[in-house]
């Protein structure tokens, strides 16, 4: 499985890498079709607190499931998405095996 983190118009720093990465490639227990996921890290231009956005696009055989999220930090928004993610990739598998 391949994850693939696009930072638009900021770098991401090693340790924030290193979190997505290994909060994400847990998600290869809840469905084993995951071919790559693809997450983006924006920051957005605007006076509220939760200006950190990351959508995360898992590509899974048949179905690709996408969530995104707004928060204070980049990592809260991995935490939030990854339960998000989850639960989606757990229905898809139980969808496509019935």
């Amino acid at each position: 499985m391949d994850i693939r983190i696009n930072p638009v118009g900021f770098s991401v720093n090693p340790v924030l890498e290193e979190f997505i990465n290994k909060k994400f490639s847990k998600l290869e227990k809840y469905h084993d079709g995951i071919m790559s996921i693809d997450v983006t890290l924006k920051l957005e231009k605007d006076d509220h607190l939760e200006n950190k956005l990351t959508e995360v696009h898992v590509d899974v055989k048949g179905q690709d499931v996408f969530a995104k999220k707004n928060a204070k930090t980049f990592e809260e928004t991995v935490d939030e998405l990854y339960d998000v993610l989850k639960r989606q990739l757990v229905k898809a598998k139980e969808k496509r095996e019935n």
